[in-house]
């Protein structure tokens, strides 16, 4: 074989290969755009959350700029979508009082919601002689002296949605429920035992993804 006819070969060769790679790109390109269109029509909606009640088992300020207490929320979590589904993804909740986290994290497990599924959670979040920053003891003191104090139940994870056999990447939720806890004559909650007082909200939470 010649050294012409070898050229020839090898740039019929060339030629196949830039076709391959122009037929997985235009393929993929389609795949994708099909992908987009089909997220476009359905237009996936935010979850909604309803803080439904928290019971409060410790509520104690009496240290300065120290704060113990424990928690039960009850959240509930509707997915809105009739042919999307939600994955949650490493979700935590916790309470803060004027922007301060003042306990811990507590983890929720992972979980899948299907269409126009709802799920409840009940998760306990606490915190033990948690700091306090002296500006907001002080407002604290005095809303618990007052007899009402309003604190942010927050949950915080990831989510992916689901569309037929495709799963999106993961997306930032964030979740604000308000809470007014009535302390002394002003109590609105009910006494359970082992001092403990649940208090039933039925409050909507501001969601954002």
């Amino acid at each position: 074989m010649s050294v012409k006819e070898c050229h020839h070969h090898k740039g019929k060769k060339h030629k196949l290969f830039k076709r391959i790679c122009w037929w997985i790109v235009i393929f993929v390109f389609i795949v994708l755009l099909t992908v987009l269109i089909i997220w476009a029509i359905l237009k996936p909606t935010k979850p909604t959350f309803i803080l439904q009640d928290v019971t409060v088992f410790g509520f104690n300020a009496t240290i300065p700029n120290l704060l113990t207490s424990s928690f039960q929320v009850t959240l509930s979590s509707r997915n809105p979508n009739d042919k999307i589904g939600i994955y949650y993804d490493r979700l935590s909740t916790y309470v803060t009082y004027r922007s301060q986290q003042v306990t811990y994290r507590t983890s929720i497990p992972p979980s899948y919601q299907g269409h126009k599924e709802e799920d409840v959670w009940s998760p306990f979040v606490y915190g033990t002689n948690v700091p306090v920053a002296p500006y907001n003891f002080l407002g604290l003191s005095q809303d618990q002296t007052n007899g009402n104090v309003l604190v942010i139940v927050k949950v915080d994870g990831k989510v992916r949605w689901k569309v037929g056999a495709f799963i999106s990447g993961h997306y930032n939720l964030y979740v604000r429920c308000p809470a007014f806890i009535t302390f002394g004559p002003r109590s609105t909650g009910i006494a359970l035992s082992n001092n403990a007082v649940k208090y039933q909200l039925v409050q909507r939470c501001t969601v954002g993804v």
